[in-house]
């Protein structure tokens, strides 16, 4: 498995936030056929209260993901894309990592996220826990899972 060394940033700028969506339309909308509509949200909106991500490799974004305020306390994991030229490199656990730290330093005490069924395991790794049954968003089996920060 070959480690590459990505720049994870927050979005800070429009260009980087178009990056981010390029890389979730990628993922998201072509690859796994979700709906534009679904895929992007009232949470991608500016003043939402939502923090974006996107990671970089070079000047390619080929990362991306964001987290939002959820309940008291907790924040919510969502949309963490990486492009399927990049799979396999440890990206996704950086993005993750680089969320984690974010969230504590936002005061989050723990971290919800529901998985495709599929990243179960990927997120299991880094200490997440499932939570329910399995349930169907936009044509994709998910599961609740949740990670306690503090």
């Amino acid at each position: 498995m070959k480690q590459q060394s990505y720049a994870i940033q927050k979005v800070s700028s429009e260009k980087e936030m178009q990056d981010a969506l390029t890389v979730r339309k990628a993922v998201f909308i072509d690859e796994q056929q979700v709906p534009a509509e679904l895929e992007i949200d009232e949470h991608d909106e500016q003043g939402s209260g939502t923090v974006h991500f996107v990671a970089y490799n070079e000047q390619e974004p080929v990362g991306a993901s964001r987290l939002r305020p959820y309940a008291s306390g907790v924040g919510k994991i969502e949309r963490v894309a990486v492009l399927q030229s990049e799979r396999g490199t440890g990206l996704g656990r950086q993005i993750m990592l680089v969320m984690e730290d974010a969230a504590k330093q936002l005061g989050f005490d723990s971290l919800k996220l529901n998985a495709q069924t599929h990243a179960q395991r990927f997120y299991e790794k880094l200490g997440y826990e499932p939570h329910g049954d399995v349930f169907d968003e936009a044509g994709i089996e998910h599961i609740a899972m949740v990670k306690a920060l503090r």
